[in-house]
């Protein structure tokens, strides 16, 4: 990891949304990038590696998105955390909000949504 590199890390627990993600993420910058498929493991992987930006779906396996946000904010006040969701309700946009998610993105999402985040963000 070079500390000159912005550090994003992907959580989700579908490997091709996870691909995509990288993938368009690859187009906006040079980041290091890191993926977890598990609430659980996006806590551990957000210990480790203290990311800049992390994409947090809110249903993942043994830990929901909403609870890993509120462990991650715990850790790392400032962090910017983009919730993901492909059954985004009102509840759980105000969860998201309310736990100190940045913004939140309905799934399927556009690349230019993922462009004006890491504009805004970097």
């Amino acid at each position: 990891m070079s500390s000159n590199r912005p550090t994003i890390l992907i959580c989700d627990d579908s490997l091709l949304v996870r691909k995509k993600m990288k993938d368009c993420l690859k187009e906006y910058g040079d980041f290091n990038i890191v993926e977890a498929s598990t609430g659980q493991s996006s806590i551990e992987l957000f210990k480790q590696y203290e990311p800049d930006l992390v994409f947090l779906d809110i249903v993942m396996p043994d830990k929901n998105g909403i609870e890993a946000l509120k462990e991650m904010m715990a850790v790392k006040k400032d962090v910017k955390v983009i919730m993901l969701s492909s059954s985004g309700t009102k509840s759980h946009l105000k969860a998201a909000m309310d736990a100190g998610a940045h913004d939140f993105i309905q799934k399927p999402w556009e690349k230019s949504q993922i462009e004006h985040i890491i504009r805004n963000i970097f």
